[in-house]
């Protein structure tokens, strides 16, 4: 089928703008392309074989790129940048201000955190049902799907729908539609099935509640507070020069992926969704996570009283409810709400290793990207790949990924 028409002028621009423009800008990146290490109780911690894991992905084609954050409560351990933004030897090499589509990882760092403070200032229930909030919603036998439903995944809602397939989901206003009046494909609390669906919502919940675009939201309650200086739903086409490419679309957009968001479902929704959309840099991840890791307080550099002041993002209490795993949801079933527990062993290993405690909580992303922290080990370790580059076939990282948090672990002492 043909392209549809793209809605936003941002993501419509991007189709001529020649990949990069800003090259100029190059000597400031290639100079940020560092590995350090800036904290560390017992001392340097020699990471020589988790660098060769990573470069050995790179070698294997696992992914062309990767970016690795590794710290705690108290600071940053190591970080380091692998590779260029692609596999041709022209290509600019990766540093750690890279940007990252982070797919899924969206989910948290933007959806689920957003409902996080809506939690804590009592302006979302999540024994409410979701009509209450979408009103347009409440058909087809959903008017028992609540907000907490949506978090935990056993709402009754598919995984999800290829609305790019059909010519005429050709507006945003006609995808939300096609979801709202959607049937279930299960009893609502009979098992758990990973859906696009209720994260989708969610941000909807999100923009309902609050008057604001779940981006601006964002932006101005969450990202800004932190300091995260490069987290956009849209990136401004001056940053093209540092993201990591995607893949190389064939089938629908017919161009290479940089900064047009990669997942379908938020490119028709002109890359603000709850699902998908965001992108970020390592180094940024890291301020959001070590937040989470202090139970939602952090330190806000900006502010000198004479001293940085401290702050508080969320609640401790609510930081515990939203990363724990999720009770009544079946055996061997790891969610908690929004974000993923310690998985069970499936095909792969799971995505933060053997290691990791089972008091641990993180996400991942299908373009390759992770976060993952360890409450008990007090650990952050962020990692991400643009491993669907140049196609979405390769999925070696999924083996990589497990050794590269147990390795971390072993180094670490853990």
């Amino acid at each position: 089928m043909n392209k549809p028409k793209c809605h936003n002028s941002h993501l419509f621009l991007r189709n001529f703008m020649p990949y990069g423009k800003f090259i100029p800008a190059l000597l400031l990146f290639v100079l940020c392309n560092y590995s350090a290490v800036i904290y560390s109780e017992n001392g340097s911690v020699d990471f020589t074989q988790v660098d060769k894991l990573i470069d050995d992905g790179i070698r294997t084609r696992a992914f062309p790129s990767a970016v690795l954050v590794v710290g705690n409560s108290k600071g940053i351990i190591y970080q380091n940048a692998y590779g260029r933004l692609t596999y041709g030897e022209e290509s600019e090499a990766t540093t750690l201000r890279t940007i990252y589509d982070l797919a899924s990882v969206t989910k948290v760092i933007a959806t689920t955190a957003a409902v996080m403070q809506l939690y804590d200032a009592g302006k979302i229930d999540l024994n409410a049902p979701v009509y209450q909030y979408i009103p347009e919603f409440g058909n087809n036998g959903k008017n028992d799907i609540t907000v907490y439903n949506l978090l935990v995944h056993n709402s009754g809602l598919t995984a999800w729908t290829p609305f790019y397939q059909d010519p005429n989901m050709d507006s945003p206003q006609k995808v939300k539609d096609a979801i709202y009046n959607c049937a279930k494909e299960y009893e609502t609390g009979s098992r758990t099935l990973y859906s696009d669906y209720n994260a989708f919502l969610l941000g909807e919940i999100v923009e309902r509640i609050s008057g604001q675009k779940l981006d601006q939201y964002c932006k101005d309650k969450i990202f800004s507070k932190l300091n995260m200086t490069d987290t956009y739903f849209l990136v401004p086409m001056s940053e093209d020069y540092r993201i990591a490419p995607t893949e190389n679309d064939t089938y629908w957009r017919n161009q290479l992926l940089v900064g047009y968001v990669h997942d379908e479902l938020a490119a028709i929704l002109e890359g603000v969704s709850g699902n998908a959309g965001l992108f970020s840099t390592g180094p940024d991840l890291f301020k959001f996570m070590q937040m989470m890791l202090n139970n939602g307080r952090f330190t806000d550099e900006r502010r000198m009283s004479p001293l940085p002041l401290q702050d508080t993002m969320f609640t401790a209490s609510t930081v515990e409810l939203f990363t724990s795993k999720a009770t009544g949801l079946g055996y061997a079933n790891t969610r908690a709400l929004g974000w993923e527990t310690k998985p069970e062993p499936t095909k792969y290993p799971p995505a933060c290793g053997n290691k990791f405690s089972a008091n641990c909580f993180g996400h991942t992303g299908y373009t390759g990207t992770s976060v993952w922290c360890d409450r008990e080990k007090d650990l952050v370790v962020i990692f991400l790949t643009n491993r669907v580059y140049p196609t979405r076939s390769s999925e070696e990282v999924r083996s990589i990924r497990p050794k590269l948090h147990d390795e971390i672990c072993r180094i670490l002492g853990f």
